[in-house]
C-alpha cells in the first residue's frame, strides 16, 4: 500500500517546474541550487524541467550533469532555438503536476517565491503572476518599452496586470490544458486563463540583476509583440467571427468604390469631364475589386475557423532527446 502510494507521488508530483534554457551554462547549477532549496523547503512533491533551446554553450551537458545528480530533474533538448513561447509550451506539455510554475533560468526569478504564489493559489486563484515591481534592469531599454507594453496589453486583453513579462507564474493544470502557444505569446496566457473563466491575480516577487551570462531580449521582440497583440485582440474580438473583420473592411472599400463611381458619373454629365481625365473610374474598379476580395478571404476564414490550430494537435517543436523520462510520453 505504502509502495504503491509513493509510485503515485512520484508519477504525479504536486509540483511542476519548468525553465526554458538558452546558454546559460554560467547560471544553471546556482539556479538549481536555489529551486533545490527552495522546493527542499516547501516539503512537496516536484519535478524540475529544464528545456535546452538549442543552446551553443555547455547548458546541455550540465544539465545532464544535474539530471543525473536530483532524481527530480528531468531535461528536455530541442533540436534548434524555437524561441521562449516553444520552449515554455513543450515545458508545458511535459509537465505532469497538479500546479505548474515556468521561471527563467537567469537567476533574475527568485526560487524562493514559489511558496508565496503557492499561497496566494490556496486563496482561490488559478493564476497567480509575478510582479517584478523592483525590476532591475536597464530603464530605457528594458523597463520603459515594458511599462507600455502591459499597459496595452492590460488594455487589449481586460486582464489588468503590471507585468506580463516575468516568466514567474503559477498555475492551476486545468487553466493550460487546452493552451496552444504560438509566436511570442507566452506572456499572454493569463488573458487565456482569464478568458476561460479563471480567476487571476499578481502579487510582487523579488528581481535581481543578471550577472552572468547575456540576456536574449531586444528590440525585435517588442516588434514581435506587436504583431501578436493584434493576433490577440483579433482572437478576442472575432475569433468566431472573422467575416465581421473581413466584411467590415470589405463594406469600406465598396462605399470607397460607389462614391468614386458617382463621383466620375457626376462629373461625366454636369461638367463633361471624360472618365479618362479623371482617375475615378480606375478607383472604382479597384476599389470594387478589393472589396470582393474582402468578402472572399472573410467567407475563407469563417471555414478555416472550425478547424482552428488546436484542432491540428501539432506541436510547434522538435525534442532532440530527453533524460530522466520514465513515463513514456514524447
Amino acid at each position: 500500500m505504502d509502495s504503491d502510494n509513493t509510485e503515485k507521488r512520484t508519477d504525479v508530483p504536486e509540483l511542476s517546474l519548468f525553465l526554458p534554457v538558452l546558454d546559460e551554462e554560467d547560471n544553471l547549477r546556482p539556479m538549481h541550487a536555489k529551486i533545490k532549496a527552495a522546493l527542499d523547503a516547501l516539503g512537496k512533491t516536484a519535478e524540475v524541467i529544464f528545456v535546452d533551446d538549442g543552446s551553443t554553450d555547455m547548458s546541455l551537458a550540465i544539465l545532464k550533469e544535474i539530471a543525473a545528480e536530483d532524481d527530480r530533474v528531468r531535461v528536455i533538448s530541442l533540436r534548434r532555438n524555437y524561441g521562449q513561447t516553444a520552449a515554455m509550451s513543450a515545458g508545458i506539455d511535459a509537465a505532469r503536476g497538479e500546479i505548474l510554475i515556468p521561471m527563467d533560468a537567469d537567476l533574475q526569478n527568485d526560487p524562493a517565491d514559489i511558496k508565496r504564489l503557492l499561497d496566494k493559489l490556496d486563496e482561490g486563484y488559478d493564476v497567480v503572476s509575478g510582479w517584478r515591481r523592483n525590476r532591475q534592469d536597464k530603464m530605457v531599454s528594458r523597463k520603459i518599452p515594458s511599462m507600455i507594453a502591459n499597459k496595452i496589453i492590460s488594455w487589449i486583453g481586460d486582464v489588468h496586470l503590471h507585468d506580463y513579462g516575468c516568466s514567474l507564474k503559477a498555475y492551476r493544470r486545468d487553466v493550460l490544458k487546452d493552451v496552444k502557444l504560438y509566436g511570442e505569446m507566452h506572456r499572454f496566457i493569463p488573458i487565456y486563463a482569464s478568458w476561460a473563466g479563471a480567476r487571476v491575480t499578481e502579487i510582487p516577487v523579488d528581481h535581481h540583476a543578471r550577472t552572468a551570462g547575456k540576456s536574449k531580449y531586444g528590440i525585435s521582440r517588442t516588434i514581435k509583440v506587436i504583431f501578436d497583440l493584434i493576433t490577440i485582440k483579433f482572437m478576442a474580438e472575432y475569433h468566431t467571427k472573422p467575416l465581421y473583420v473581413f466584411g467590415g473592411f470589405g463594406m469600406l472599400a465598396f462605399f470607397i468604390s460607389m462614391i468614386a463611381g458617382v463621383w466620375a458619373i457626376v462629373l461625366k454629365l454636369f461638367y463633361s469631364t471624360s472618365f479618362i481625365l479623371t482617375p475615378l473610374p480606375i478607383i472604382a474598379i479597384v476599389m470594387l475589386a478589393i472589396s470582393v476580395q474582402f468578402f472572399l478571404m472573410g467567407l475563407l476564414a469563417e471555414l478555416l475557423v472550425r478547424t482552428y490550430h488546436e484542432s491540428q494537435d501539432k506541436a510547434i517543436y522538435a525534442v532532440r532527446e530527453k533524460i530522466g523520462f520514465t513515463d513514456g510520453r514524447s
